[in-house]
């Protein structure tokens, strides 16, 4: 194995890492935002108040977003597996 084949498997499963997470980091965010934002209008300081919508709305998300993680997955893997023999050389 050169060097050059480690950092491409490293970067590949990084990128995918990143790729499967972006779709509830993204909601929580965007949650996380706008529960700010309503906190700053109201002048409620309540830490229950941002923890507890964010956990629904990246839950949610996340049942939503899974047979696409699954697909990605899935191949992601399968693809390792049939390359198996010509990382072994």
């Amino acid at each position: 194995m050169t060097p050059e084949f480690v950092i491409g498997f490293a970067r590949q499963a990084i990128e995918l890492t990143l790729l499967i997470s972006m779709p509830m980091l993204s909601i929580g965010l965007v949650v996380g935002l706008a529960i700010s934002i309503l906190q700053a209008a109201t002048q409620i300081q309540e830490m229950t108040l941002t923890f507890i919508p964010k956990i629904i709305a990246i839950f949610l998300a996340l049942l939503i977003a899974f047979p696409w993680i699954l697909d990605k997955l899935t191949g992601y893997t399968s693809n390792l597996f049939l390359s198996l023999p010509q990382y072994i050389r």
